[in-house]
């Protein structure tokens, strides 16, 4: 916190991760009205290797390392991130204070000629930074060419658009195009038994210092239903021992007390996958203790790795 009692959220400075930003801090606005808040811009490892696949750039905290060691440095009082985007591990001295209320959790097609995925052409240029996405791609369309795509949202759908570009489409996740106001390029949402979204996908998480007054600060923006959701999905990353880099699907919703979950485990060619799916009925415990969330992923890992996804992990 500064001299003047300014609380400072990081952020990367893409339009999309400005914008999360700056929900974010309205949200904070609204809970702490006398509180001050400012947002400072940093710079990531991702942000600046945008020419290298990101699982040669090392997978694994490259769009969260630079902005985590500025929470310790407290240079920032709190860190906002797309939840995917964060390591399972939980890292020395910091903790996730909040998640906030999930946007659409789905995959979507954005294409030059504006048609879904059936109606692309034989052998089709799609372009995916994702191994998660080129893996279910190539499940459903083996005869695909996948292409590597990098950079940010509007720059990415510029790719998409461009008549003389080498892609025919894209995939990206629905809520970054929700959020941009951008949805009008969608040609496609991509249903889940083709499309299984990262763990935690959609929702926004605002990680602070493992400190009581950060923790505080942040508990009214937590919503407890998206907070067992991607406890359960995150859950299922974190017992199969997987990251960002490798082909890894799942998502959560709780109806009726009742919280589902269902994961995917892919080759990276798409040739073979371990599918699981469950359900935990939250009973008496509220919704917002994600143990039985947390339990439930841990259990349909455990059921994937002896179904055989040890083995396509290993292949990565």
């Amino acid at each position: 916190m500064t001299s003047d009692n300014t609380i400072r959220l990081g952020t990367r400075g893409s339009e999309l991760a400005l914008w999360q930003t700056n929900h974010v801090k309205r949200l904070l606005e609204q809970a702490w009205p006398a509180q001050q808040f400012e947002i400072e811009i940093i710079t990531t490892r991702g942000d600046v290797a945008l020419d290298t696949p990101l699982p040669l750039i090392g997978g694994k905290g490259v769009f969260t390392a630079e902005l985590e060691a500025a929470l310790r440095a407290g240079t920032i009082d709190l860190a906002v991130h797309s939840l995917k985007d964060l390591p399972t591990e939980a890292p020395d001295e910091l903790v996730i204070g909040a998640v906030t209320e999930r946007a659409g959790a789905a995959d979507v097609l954005v294409s030059r000629g504006g048609q879904g995925l059936d109606a692309l052409p034989q052998g089709a240029a799609v372009g995916t930074s994702s191994t998660r996405r080129a893996a279910q791609l190539l499940r459903y369309r083996p005869d695909l060419n996948l292409l590597d795509l990098r950079g940010n949202v509007p720059t990415r759908v510029r790719k998409a658009l461009d008549p003389d570009g080498p892609y025919d489409a894209v995939v990206l996740a629905r809520a970054g195009l929700e959020r941009l106001g951008m949805l009008d390029v969608v040609g496609q949402e991509l249903p889940l038994d083709i499309m299984l979204p990262a763990p935690g996908q959609g929702a926004l998480a605002v990680q602070c210092r493992d400190e009581a007054p950060s923790r505080t600060l942040l508990q009214p923006l937590n919503h407890p239903e998206t907070w067992a959701a991607v406890s359960a999905e995150r859950a299922f990353l974190a017992g199969l021992g997987g990251g960002c880099a490798v082909p890894v699907a799942a998502y959560a919703f709780i109806d009726a007390k009742r919280l589902h979950l269902r994961g995917r485990v892919l080759a990276v060619d798409g040739s073979a996958a371990v599918e699981v799916s469950g359900e935990t009925d939250t009973g008496d415990e509220p919704v917002s203790d994600a143990r039985a969330a947390q339990r439930l992923g841990a259990a349909l890992a455990r059921q994937a790795l002896d179904m055989g996804a040890d083995g396509l992990l290993a292949a990565q």
